[in-house]
């Protein structure tokens, strides 16, 4: 069975003097993206997966990658081919070469090329007949951002140099960012993750190059071979645009000549149009008249037609001259010249209609059965994929609504306070446990809020939406900071945890998966302060911390301690007197409070707090306001390890000016 078909390669070559760039050998990558806007997050994979691969391949320049420079690399690709989808609406080329330059001080650069197939439209979209911005443009010459928008402005500022290059029904985009951190080379990249990232690019290509189809090798060794790949990809993709696009590339020109898939309208009813998500075709100029001849001709299957094939007419007229009269518009051209043969499947999934699948073959009069029932098996495992896409969004839906719902709309300025917060969910389709707040109470007083709740989604959710609420109650009724979290701890032991267990028995009933045992508690870590402002400036802060990370007080000076004492989590012990700390933040003195996704990120066996990281972190932030203070921490934690962040993410910083 042949390979599916590549729009990438990787080769090294003396390389070719090119705006005043390199003159030694390059190592390039390139692959061709659609113009949709699917596009940039597959440029971005595909450009941190050919950085890999190159540091695998041991290339002396390669040693020099750094973070900052894959990070860079890929905020650069996405601005450019956002760019070019938007303002171009073409297929985007990117290329991605690594150029090495010797001498007495050998050097080396990463040059980033992003091509569309519109040049009479302006790079950010300005106004029709203004001049084009000149190539060879340098980061002391930033654009207009008023003309060409902010995306070339950051260009501008990552890059050592860019331009824009005009050829014959091309414009090409490019970007040079020197390799100027050679240090020791990294470890070997996951093949795993390589081999997805390169093939996610490659998956989204526009067109494959034509192949001589062998229908022989669908045999008893061919065809699982086939099912099996396409599972995998399938199965991996939680977009249904993009398990769409995987489809029409695995079945285009292996199976068929053409194919087009349409998807049914989530909750619009059986009158709804369906949409027509993907149109693929063997010939790249076969595309949009196939497109077209579909749209004038809308698929439309009987309701009780199954999973099977389904011989339908090919969707343009067998004698498209016959029907060119002066009264009847001309229809679009015939994308292959050929007549053939056309199949439609039903995509269901759990007995539910998804879409519908159309393939066609040009110049038969049929196809083959065992293709035919290969496709409708492939047709199966593509609406398992789009069922999981699908369930998949819901959940996430529910979660982001869900999440605002749980969190304030907007927190309360205190006075003589600046305060900055950072809230990452590490899962985009899960509620998260962490949450926040800051609130103005009776008598002059302002309190502020970081809790932790056991877990994440509906358990965690039902936890966190009676702690907040009741937390803003208590403190504004008059209590301490200690009696707060007395009653606090109460309640939990009695109302949230029976509410708890009931979402936990709604999940399970809903035929969801339970995350906990049924009988597990929920327990909570807080930190809850209240601040008083001073007379003279600066504010006095009460806090307590129930098994939640220490508070840290950073002085001018740069010194850190913790400033509070920890006591037992929330929902664990019914009999607990918390007890408070007081303390005068001062002008220039930073308070931080985080979570423990912050104190527990992990990189192998190491925690970012251990020795004391956080505080040696924030020691260097002594001066600097609370917004950068907490774009510091945060980067810091991101950088501690290779791989995203595991647990939520959620720091308070408090600053008095």
């Amino acid at each position: 069975m042949a390979p599916i078909p590549l729009q990438r390669d990787t080769v090294q070559r003396p390389g070719t003097t090119r705006a005043g760039h390199a003159h030694g050998p390059r190592l390039a990558s390139r692959t061709s993206l659609p113009g949709i806007p699917l596009a940039p997050s597959a440029a971005r994979r595909f450009v941190r997966a050919a950085l890999a691969e190159w540091t695998g391949l041991g290339v002396p320049a390669a040693v020099g990658f750094s973070d900052r420079l894959a990070d860079d690399a890929v905020t650069v690709t996405n601005e450019l081919v956002t760019n070019a989808v938007v303002h171009a609406g073409t297929t985007v080329d990117v290329v991605l070469r690594l150029e090495e330059e010797g001498g007495d001080e050998p050097s080396a650069a990463l040059v980033l090329e992003v091509t569309d197939h519109h040049p009479a439209r302006p790079v950010s979209g300005d106004e029709p007949g203004a001049d084009p911005k000149p190539a060879g443009a340098h980061p002391g010459e930033l654009p207009d951002p008023a003309e060409y928008g902010r995306g070339l402005q950051l260009v501008a500022t990552l890059a050592d140099s860019w331009g824009i290059t005009y050829r014959t029904g091309l414009k090409t985009v490019w970007a040079r960012l020197p390799v100027d951190d050679w240090s020791a080379p990294p470890a070997p990249p996951d093949g795993e993750a390589l081999r997805r990232g390169l093939r996610a690019a490659e998956i989204l290509a526009p067109a494959a190059r034509r192949t001589e189809r062998d229908d022989a090798v669908w045999d008893s060794r061919g065809a699982p071979a086939f099912l099996a790949e396409a599972s995998d990809l399938l199965a991996g993709q939680l977009d249904e645009d993009l398990v769409a696009a995987i489809a029409g590339q695995l079945l285009v020109p292996r199976l068929a000549d053409w194919c087009a898939i349409w998807l049914e309208t989530e909750g619009a009813g059986p009158a709804a149009e369906p949409r027509l998500a993907r149109v693929w075709h063997s010939e790249e100029t076969g595309t949009e008249p196939l497109r077209a001849a579909l749209e004038r001709e809308p698929l439309r299957l009987p309701a009780g037609i199954g999973p099977g094939p389904v011989s339908v007419p090919v969707p343009w007229p067998a004698h498209p001259a016959e029907e060119d009269r002066e009264d009847t518009p001309a229809p679009p051209p015939h994308p292959g010249g050929r007549d053939g043969a056309a199949l439609a499947f039903r995509i269901t999934a759990g007995g539910r209609a998804l879409g519908t699948v159309l393939v066609g073959r040009e110049g038969v009069a049929q196809v083959p059965e065992a293709v035919a029932s290969l496709i409708e098996d492939f047709v199966r495992r593509l609406g398992l994929a789009v069922g999981a896409a699908r369930a998949y969004t819901r959940q996430a839906t529910i979660s982001r609504i869900l999440q605002r719902g749980l969190l304030p709309s907007k927190v309360a300025e205190i006075p003589g306070v600046t305060s900055a917060l950072v809230y990452e969910p590490s899962d985009d389709g899960v509620v998260g446990g962490d949450f926040y707040d800051i609130f103005a109470c009776p008598g002059d007083r302002w309190c502020f809020v970081l809790g932790d709740v056991q877990g994440s989604g509906p358990e965690a959710a039902v936890v966190t939406g009676l702690a907040r609420p009741w937390l803003r109650l208590l403190s504004r009724e008059g209590f301490g900071v200690g009696e707060v979290l007395d009653r606090l701890n109460r309640l939990l032991l009695d109302d949230a945890m029976e509410a708890a267990e009931a979402a936990a028995l709604m999940v399970a009933a809903a035929g969801g998966q339970q995350l906990h045992d049924g009988t597990q508690s929920r327990f909570l870590s807080l930190l809850y302060g209240e601040v008083v402002p001073l007379p003279d400036g600066g504010v006095r802060c009460t806090v307590v911390s129930a098994g939640h990370p220490l508070p840290l007080l950073l002085r001018p000076d740069g010194s850190v301690r913790p400033a509070a004492d920890p006591q037992v989590l929330l929902g664990v012990v019914e009999d607990v007197a918390y007890e408070s700390q007081i303390f005068d933040l001062a002008p220039g003195d930073t308070l931080l409070c985080v979570t423990d996704g912050v104190t527990e990120r992990r990189s192998g066996p190491l925690m970012f707090d251990d020795e004391d990281g956080l505080a040696r972190v924030l020691a260097g932030c002594a001066g600097l306001p609370a917004e950068a203070t907490a774009e510091r921490i945060r980067r810091a934690v991101h950088e501690f390890a290779e791989q995203p962040p595991d647990d939520d993410v959620a720091l308070l910083v408090l600053h008095a000016d």
